[in-house]
């Protein structure tokens, strides 16, 4: 009383002073004012004084109200906040403002600015803390109202339970009772019988070719389905000793212990502890379903011998914990190690089996109330029941009390927890076999999510990681002095067509380079010179060889009713290198004698090749331009196509999956091999490879110590004289005329390598060319995925004829032909102008062969000084100075 009365007498204290001041500021604001504004000023002050000693009130009552509330608060609703403060912050500034003008005339003593400021955050406190408290109390209210259902339904079952064996033993008990569990059985006994279909579906999981997990999808959940010898025995243990501790001997019904649950339930007047077996769960979970109510509860005790009789204790206890839901959509066992504790499925050793006592434990007191307990939210109420579960496995003679005292050690560590890694080590390479399962299986997405599929893969994911680092380091040598952003690669074992690595782009991540589109499957790209083979191989299956004779000039072809109207190609210097072989020219990628071999090849049978070979698909309209990359293709099509060459002319599909491993019922889908499809004949295929491993032809484009040489030193020690060892190989840039797009490649006795560099939005590089771009990428890539690998050559199959030819325009090389297509001159060396004013023709004799004359020989070598160098000296020589003019192919000479 004496602390009330010192209270009250303190609080009309402060009222009056409050009131005084009002008078006194309300006095001296009247002076000189109208009377009828003076009564209106002072009704608006009385009404604001009746709602201060009415809040004023209400604050003392939230203030009670918070102090009997929970300790724990939930956050302020946004908009009541808003509303309060908006409030109190208006009221605050025209008291402010109030002062501030005069209206109000503070006294010195009693009242200033800093009270008011003061006030202020009073009065949102209270407002604040009258919401915590009215939030917490609804809180309070929904959760004691399911505390409440769930306690009726345990006790219900208790009756029910006693009044079903009541009724047993009567006649009209009986009856009943066995009309209810004869509807029972004919309504649930097949889903009973077919319990394990019931299962949850495994989410769809896609490992490397080493079973080294890659990626999976999670939108609906993670689970995965294991055996119970995969299950760690202390997770078995703490599950039975907190869920069923007579698990092993009960019948599937625990009457004593529903019993004794309603007994502890009853005294605690809430649920503290559940009568359901490990039995009647799974009846709940996978039969009758999981709706609280009585009908339900009795369905499950009809259920559970049938269950009993059809499976053992070790099935139902291993489709329990398969079944169970952790929380942190962990569906089973082994996905909740994975997201609580972050452990990974290993082949031979899943994640669940992996769980120590302390992790265990944790786990097994989930799935009672998985929200509820959840560490990573309610932390010490999962650390209750975590000891709780240590408890029970203690009490029931499963771990002695020190393994207990480590167990919880561990448990309270700061590293205990750990967030799983579901990183996409491969998101091209994922999304890829995704679209090949929705188009083989007919299936969406979402479909796919829970389909039960293990996808096993062709992948190399050690590899790859290699690659993806050699391409970052590479593009960010070149990326500001060339502009070049991205790159993409695809590397094919040709043998059988198995995708060992597929890179969409050095960032999937990356939004500047728009890194998530796939530039290996998805985009089609003009390829360049590296198209060139598939025309020049057409040209050797109609009769032609390496050998063969071009003249790299001038070219200009009319194209009537085409805009324009004609056609005049240029090699990259803008030069004319003169007569050569198509060894030469294919090696060092001139576009002029490109298109006279198309010219004589043809465009369709030309396209007919590339498309047997494996070049499937396009973007554009075939012409003249196609032998310089003028069509779009995609990199994974060309890059097979090149395998064709390495396999002897034998196209093999590509392929992702190796094979489908369902987890529920373990039927296996695998991958049929594929013998592959002839597209070119073995020699043909070899004819293209002696050309494109041709490294001393390519010397006068790409210079010694290039990319495409397989040298084990370093392009500097290369330079110096020291390539280390050199493994064969056959490869090919190409590079679009506006610098847009980068491609090297090739192929050794192991692999065919595709690269692109460039950028996604299609801007063009500064001046950078395959050897330059692509190319370094290519040749690091390749030796790194050959190691381990025997060097060996490329196979001659045999079927060819070497011989030497000299052609009538003077060009003499020695090369490969196919049997019956060596050409046969007799060398015209009748004077021919060739736009040289000082050349002495003269000298030139009528015939060059064994039967000349010895003054016919001398003359020859004469006129044998004014011969030109050939441009590729290894390829070929001049026998004779070559023809001026244009003239050809009636000569035997493109």
């Amino acid at each position: 009383m004496l602390r009330g009365g010192i209270y009250m007498s303190t609080k009309h204290r402060k009222r009056e002073d409050a009131a005084k001041i009002r008078s006194n500021s309300a006095a001296s604001s009247e002076k000189g004012k109208p009377q009828a504004e003076i009564q209106h000023a002072r009704t608006q002050q009385d009404a604001q004084d009746g709602q201060a000693a009415h809040d004023k009130e209400n604050g003392t009552k939230d203030r009670n109200a918070v102090t009997s509330s929970p300790s724990r608060a939930p956050t302020l609703p946004k908009t009541q906040e808003i509303r309060s403060t908006q409030h109190t912050s208006s009221t605050r500034d025209k008291l402010v403002g109030q002062a501030a003008n005069g209206s109000i005339q503070l006294h010195k003593d009693r009242v200033d600015p800093e009270t008011l400021r003061i006030q202020y955050w009073r009065q949102r406190r209270k407002v604040f803390l009258r919401h915590i408290s009215r939030k917490y109390m609804r809180q309070a209210r929904q959760d004691s109202q399911r505390t409440m259902r769930r306690f009726w339904v345990v006790l219900g079952s208790v009756v029910a339970a006693l009044l079903v064996i009541f009724l047993s033993v009567s006649g009209t008990g009986a009856y009943l009772t066995y009309q209810f569990y004869s509807d029972t059985q004919s309504k649930y006994v097949p889903r009973v019988v077919n319990l394990r279909d019931l299962l949850p579906r495994d989410n769809l999981k896609v490992y490397d070719s080493k079973g080294v997990i890659i990626g999976q999808l999670t939108d609906q959940g993670m689970h995965t389905a294991v055996q119970l010898q995969d299950v760690s025995q202390d997770l078995q243990n703490a599950t039975v000793a907190i869920e069923d501790k007579n698990f092993w001997t009960n019948p599937g019904i625990d009457i004593p212990r529903i019993i004794q649950a309603a007994i502890s339930d009853l005294s605690h007047g809430r649920v503290v502890e559940g009568g359901s077996t490990i039995t009647q769960q799974l009846i709940k979970r996978l039969v009758v379903g999981n709706q609280t109510s009585l009908i339900r509860k009795l369905e499950e005790v009809m259920l559970t011998p049938s269950v009993n009789s059809q499976y053992t204790k070790r099935d139902i206890l291993e489709m329990y914990l398969n079944s169970i839901f952790y929380g942190e959509q962990a569906y089973g066992v082994d996905a909740a190690a994975t997201v609580f504790f972050g452990l990974q499925d290993k082949p031979g050793k899943p994640a669940s089996s992996q769980l120590d006592l302390a992790q265990a434990a944790m786990l097994a007191g989930l799935p009672q109330s998985p929200y509820s307990y959840d560490p990573r939210i309610y932390p010490e109420a999962a650390q209750a029941r975590f000891e709780q579960v240590l408890s029970a496995m203690y009490t029931q003679g499963y771990i002695t009390n020190a393994q207990r005292l480590d167990a919880l050690k561990e448990g309270q560590s700061s590293h205990f927890f750990k967030r799983p890694d579901l990183t996409n080590r491969a998101p091209h390479f994922f999304n890829f076999v995704l679209r090949q399962l929705e188009q083989e299986y007919h299936l969406k997405r979402n479909q796919l999510s829970r389909s039960d599929m293990q996808v096993y893969t062709t992948l190399d994911i050690g590899l790859q990681d290699k690659i993806l680092q050699i391409a970052r380091n590479h593009i960010d040598q070149i990326r500001d002095t060339n502009h070049v952003t991205n790159a993409a690669e695809v590397l094919i074992d040709f043998h059988t067509g198995a995708i060992r690595s597929l890179l969409g782009s050095i960032d999937y991540n990356d939004e500047s380079i728009d890194g998530q589109f796939d530039v290996a499957t998805q985009a089609y790209r003009q390829p360049g010179s590296s198209y060139k083979p598939f025309v020049y191989v057409t040209a050797f299956k109609e009769g032609s060889s390496p050998a063969q004779a071009i003249d790299d000039a001038s070219l200009t072809i009319n194209l009537p009713g085409s805009n324009p109207p004609t056609f005049t190609p240029h090699n990259y210097d803008m030069k004319y290198h003169g007569h050569m072989t198509l060894r030469c020219a294919l090696q060092n990628s001139l576009n002029i004698p490109a298109v006279k071999v198309l010219q004589h090849a043809g465009i369709a049978a030309s396209m007919q090749t590339a498309h047997d070979m494996g070049v499937s698909s396009y973007e554009g309209t075939p012409g003249y331009s196609l032998v310089l990359g003028g069509l779009g293709v995609r990199l994974i099509d060309e890059t097979s196509a090149y395998g064709t060459f390495a396999n002897g002319g034998v196209h093999v599909p590509y392929y992702a999956i190796q094979k489908i491993v369902f987890a529920n019922t373990h039927n296996t889908i695998e991958h049929a091999a594929n013998p592959g499809k002839r597209a070119i004949s073995k020699q043909l295929a070899y004819m293209m490879t002696s050309v494109l491993s041709d490294n001393d032809s390519r010397l006068p484009e790409f210079f010694d110590c290039n990319v495409l040489q397989l040298y084990s030193n370093s392009q500097q020690e290369c330079r110096l004289g020291d390539r280390g060892t050199v493994r064969p190989s056959a490869a090919k840039t190409g590079t679009t005329t506006d610098f847009r797009d980068n491609w090297t490649l090739g192929y050794t006795t192991d692999y065919v390598l595709g690269v692109w560099a460039g950028n996604d939005d299609n801007t063009p590089m500064s001046n950078v060319t395959g050897v330059d771009g692509a190319g370094p990428l290519w040749h690091d890539a390749m030796l790194e995925a050959e190691q381990g690998h025997p060097i060996r050559n490329f196979t001659n199959p045999g079927g060819l004829e070497r011989a030497t030819v000299t052609y009538a325009d003077g060009v003499t090389t020695t090369d490969w032909f196919m049997p019956g297509t060596e050409p046969k001159f007799t060398p015209n060396l009748q004077p021919t102008p060739n736009g040289t004013d000082d050349q002495d023709t003269s000298l030139l004799p009528d015939l060059l062969d064994v039967n000349s004359t010895s003054s016919q020989q001398a003359q020859f070598q004469q006129f044998n000084a004014k011969v030109p160098g050939p441009y590729c000296p290894s390829s070929y020589s001049f026998a004779f100075p070559p023809p001026g003019g244009s003239s050809s192919g009636s000569d035997g000479w493109w």
